[in-house]
């Protein structure tokens, strides 16, 4: 765990750029776009933020961000700005366990040391189970272009700025607190959701990590 007590710059376009895109509101998501190239989030950054979100808020709400972000990158490309590319995700162990390696890593983001047994909605439906742990959780987590912190981050942005979400969210918030995020991060994650995507959502997202950080005491 680090004392850090802030999202920095790069952090909270984060939170922006996955909040507009799961909700969107693609008039507000280009100017987050162009606050996070300007923060110094590189353009594969952004472009993992807007790829993970098809996860949360589907293909179209994430296909019409990358749309968006493509318009951004040309539109300042005839100003003369040259945005960094950035590095390209790792190729992942062709004998990679995806089953077992995502099992794992959403049980270490979930605080435990060992994969728990099935939940009764794990045994309702196998599948469902399946395409989080061998595709969420592994082959988009593995992608180490953004750390599991940044994802965490982006996961609980995107699950604050929709509607019906409060069970996902509240496991994200413990999620992204087990990633590394400090309680204070996460108090500043309401401060900027409440300046810069909204005071309803800030004030619900706030009851949520109330309510993880009491049972967390």
């Amino acid at each position: 765990m680090t004392n850090e007590t802030s999202l920095d710059e790069k952090q909270q376009s984060i939170v922006t750029i996955a909040a507009f895109t799961a909700s969107g509101e693609l008039d507000r998501l280009k100017p987050a776009l162009v606050e996070g190239l300007d923060a110094g989030l590189t353009i594969n950054e952004i472009k993992e933020v807007l790829v993970q979100m098809y996860a949360y808020a589907g293909f179209p709400r994430s296909l019409n961000g990358i749309f968006t972000f493509m318009g951004v990158l040309e539109e300042r490309k005839a100003q003369g700005i040259e945005d960094e590319v950035g590095k390209e995700a790792s190729p992942l162990p062709a004998d990679m366990d995806r089953d077992e390696y995502g099992a794992r890593i959403r049980a270490q983001l979930s605080g435990l040391d060992e994969v728990p047994p099935p939940a009764a909605w794990q045994k309702f439906s196998p599948v469902i189970d399946s395409y989080l742990k061998e595709h969420l959780f592994a082959d988009i987590f593995a992608r180490d272009v953004l750390d599991h912190q940044a994802r965490e981050l982006a996961t609980i942005a995107a699950l604050a700025n929709m509607t019906g979400t409060a069970g996902q969210l509240k496991f994200h918030f413990g999620a992204a607190m087990n990633s590394g995020l400090t309680e204070a991060q996460m108090q500043d994650f309401i401060v900027v959701l409440d300046s810069r995507v909204g005071e309803k959502e800030a004030a619900q997202a706030k009851e949520v990590l109330q309510s993880v950080l009491s049972e967390r005491k």
